[in-house]
């Protein structure tokens, strides 16, 4: 056994309560170098007069060099004190603090501890993010429902999408098309900022406490809630907390006063009086944009306004939660701030931070429900889109990923495959729907709460910045009626099947320089297998499937033949199938 690759730390991802009553315990190990591990468990108090137990840990990820263990414990008095014995053939070790022994410790002194379930400290981001399907609307674009509204150099609808150009999007619009998203059959809302802002994006506030004046009012976003509710949807909405607008009265005044403004040190200004030297400004700012002011939310006068914002939109206007922009270059100390006002406001609050790299410290129970997985997401794309990464090479990063998270915030991740931000997944797919379909069967068929940008699941295409926030086309003519139906038949299999949100996830075939891919998802005694073809050639994939019942493609273009204990799936290029078993 190789000793340098075994490691548990307690804490963190590898020791943590998953829920009230039960704690996870991982470790790592060489893959394929153990063939079995145990976990040694007990009471530190009546260790001595009840005994350890003796758990089997299970396999529950794998990445291209390692085994992730896991073993999941009720602990009957909340305590929990552990060691772990790996055993490969006739070889076996103990592992407790203190290292590696021959022999099985004397003592359990040395062994990890976990040492108090304290239902604070529980990580619990809220149940109904496992069930949602989001939809992400940009709201100057989506549908202009109100004319009266519109900025005095507004353009047609449907015109050419620039960085600085706006077309009338409004809340009244979405009001409009509530019947759409019913149709499509999502459940939740994510909303790009709504607060007033000079540019069309929004991400400049001036106003936090205002809907801005093209959108509508903060008595029609209310409006617009309480009609989402009555259909079952979720709204969130986006947080801008890191900066704010150049326009934005605090900044103005520091703008005009210097170092003489009482609001000069709600900004990290480094030279007065501000302005712009050599491209770049004298202020900190978002990615070096000079109307983009970054705030010093270490400012206790800065933080009380914020989280007044977190609590009023929640308590006044019944909004379910908040995205947050740019949240990785926010101090640590006010996302806790900020969880505690948003938790007391409504405790089913879903708190989602914009981070695109690993997560773990913003994801402890103290600060966020969920980050934006777009590590996820390149891994689709590269295997899906690109053609980039092989079966194996999707399968190893998706299970490095898995053991990277305690396992409810994988349960509760943002799971996008584009957004304002990124290219739109069609134009990323050169326009085959073919490979956009085969990337959604994959989100949609994984841990996470998945999410369509709009207009994807009508055919709209558009590349980088601006122009992934084309308007989305309301005539019949202009929409793949064939990819909205397709859309809507994930949503409504994913939301009727718990396997497919929360269930185990096995994977059954991922080889080397293999194009095809498959996987399990099983819950409640029920089992699906995805089997994908991310190769342009047909192919034929053969699984096991341990026991001869009945088993059915309930969606996709692939088809099946059943024998003895195995699955043959032939896949046409580009296809997948769904095969509901049992």
């Amino acid at each position: 056994m190789l000793k340098e690759a075994v490691y548990h730390r307690p804490k963190n991802n590898w020791s943590y309560a998953y829920d009230r009553h039960t704690v996870h315990i991982r470790l790592r190990t060489k893959r394929g170098d153990v063939q079995r591990v145990q976990l040694i468990h007990g009471d530190k108090y009546n260790w001595q007069t009840v005994g350890a137990e003796l758990t089997e840990m299970n396999v529950f990820a794998q990445d291209a060099l390692f085994d992730y263990w896991q073993a999941a414990v009720k602990p009957p008095f909340r305590r929990l004190k552990y060691g772990f014995k790996l055993i490969d053939g006739d070889d076996q070790l103990w592992l407790d603090e203190q290292g590696f022994h021959e022999s099985e410790p004397k003592s359990m002194n040395l062994y990890f501890e976990f040492p108090f379930l304290n239902a604070a400290d529980v990580f619990e981001p809220p149940a109904w993010v496992k069930d949602a399907v989001f939809y992400q609307i940009f709201p100057e674009r989506f549908a202009n429902g109100d004319p009266s509204l519109d900025p005095v150099n507004v353009e047609p609808w449907g015109g050419e999408p620039t960085t600085s150009n706006f077309f009338g999007g409004d809340l009244q619009g979405v009001i409009d098309h509530l019947d759409h998203l019913t149709a499509l059959g999502i459940n939740a809302i994510y909303f790009n900022p709504l607060f007033e802002a000079l540019t069309n994006h929004k991400y400049d506030t001036i106003d936090y406490l205002k809907v801005d004046p093209h959108f509508g009012t903060n008595e029609q976003l209310k409006k617009l809630v309480d009609a989402c509710h009555a259909r079952g949807i979720r709204v969130l909405l986006d947080a801008v907390f890191n900066h704010s607008g150049n326009e934005w009265p605090p900044f103005v005044d520091v703008r005009e006063k210097g170092a003489e403004s009482p609001y000069a040190d709600w900004f990290h200004v480094r030279e007065y009086p501000i302005g712009v030297k050599d491209g770049i400004p004298t202020y900190d700012a978002f990615a070096f944009v000079q109307h983009m002011p970054k705030l010093n939310t270490e400012n206790e006068k800065v933080q009380a306004h914020l989280l007044e914002v977190a609590r009023y939109w929640i308590e006044e206007i019944g909004v379910d939660g908040w995205r947050l922009d740019v949240a990785n270059e926010v101090d640590h100390r006010f996302w806790r701030s900020f969880r505690d006002v948003v938790k007391r406001a409504n405790p089913e609050a879903y708190i989602l931070g914009e981070i695109w790299h690993d997560s773990l410290p913003w994801l402890a129970g103290d600060q966020f429900d969920a980050v934006m997985n777009y590590p996820f997401t390149e891994a689709v794309l590269d295997f899906a889109v690109r053609g980039t990464r092989d079966g194996k090479q999707f399968a190893d990063l998706v299970g490095y990923l898995q053991a990277a998270y305690p396992q409810q915030a994988t349960e509760a991740a943002f799971n996008l495959l584009g957004s304002h931000d990124t290219p739109r997944l069609l134009t990323l797919c050169n326009d085959d729907k073919r490979l956009m379909k085969l990337a959604t069967a994959i989100q949609f068929t994984f841990s996470g709460t998945p999410c369509i940008y709009y207009g994807d699941e009508i055919g709209l295409s558009g590349g980088q910045d601006p122009g992934c926030r084309k308007c989305m086309p309301w005539e019949e003519d202009k929409q793949d009626l064939e990819l909205f139906a397709f859309f809507s038949g994930l949503v409504s299999l994913r939301k009727n099947h718990r396997a497919l949100k929360d269930g185990t996830y096995a994977v059954l075939h991922a080889e080397d320089g293999d194009r095809t891919l498959a996987y399990a998802r099983e819950a409640d005694g029920e089992k699906f297998i995805v089997a994908l073809n991310a190769s342009k050639r047909k192919e034929t994939v053969t699984l096991p499937i341990g026991i001869d019942v009945a088993a059915n493609v309930v969606f996709g273009d692939g088809t099946i033949e059943k024998g003895k204990r195995k699955l043959k799936a032939s896949l046409p290029p580009y296809g997948f199938a769904i095969v509901r078993i049992g």
